[in-house]
C-alpha cells in the first residue's frame, strides 16, 4: 500500500511519503517515493509517486537524465502547467515503450505521481 500526501497551507507546500520495500529471499531493497528537482532561487520541484515500482523509477530515470539535456525537461519548462506535461509525456512513453499496444495481459503498468512545487516567475 502507497501513502503519498501534498498539502497547500498557509506558508507553503508540505510533501510526505511512506517508501516501498521489495523483500527477495536473501535480499531487502527500500525504494523512495519522494523525488526532488532542484535549481536553488529557480525552481523546486517535488513528485511523489506510487504504482507500478519498475514505472515510475522508469519515468524518474528519464526525467533526472534529460533534466540537463533535452529540451523541454523539469529544469527548462516556464510553468507547473508544462511542466506536468512533460511528466505526463514521459509516463506515457515508459507504458508504451514495455507494453506495447497494450499487449501484456494481466500487468498494471500504471503508475500515479503528484507532483507539486514552484518555479520563480
Amino acid at each position: 500500500m502507497t501513502y503519498c500526501v501534498a498539502m497547500r497551507l498557509a506558508d507553503g507546500l508540505v510533501f510526505a511519503s511512506d517508501s516501498r520495500t521489495n523483500a527477495g529471499f536473501d535480499q531487502i531493497s527500500t525504494f523512495r517515493k519522494m523525488h526532488v528537482f532542484e535549481q536553488p532561487g529557480e525552481r523546486e520541484l517535488v513528485i511523489l509517486s506510487a504504482g507500478n515500482l519498475a514505472t515510475s523509477q522508469s519515468v524518474i530515470s528519464l526525467l533526472e537524465k534529460r533534466a540537463g539535456s533535452e529540451d523541454p525537461n523539469v529544469f527548462s519548462t516556464t510553468s507547473m502547467f508544462e511542466t506536468a506535461e512533460v511528466v505526463g509525456r514521459t509516463i506515457r512513453e515508459v507504458i508504451h515503450r514495455d507494453n506495447p499496444e497494450g499487449k501484456v495481459n494481466h500487468v498494471d503498468f500504471s503508475c500515479s505521481l503528484i507532483l507539486g512545487g514552484q518555479i520563480r516567475g
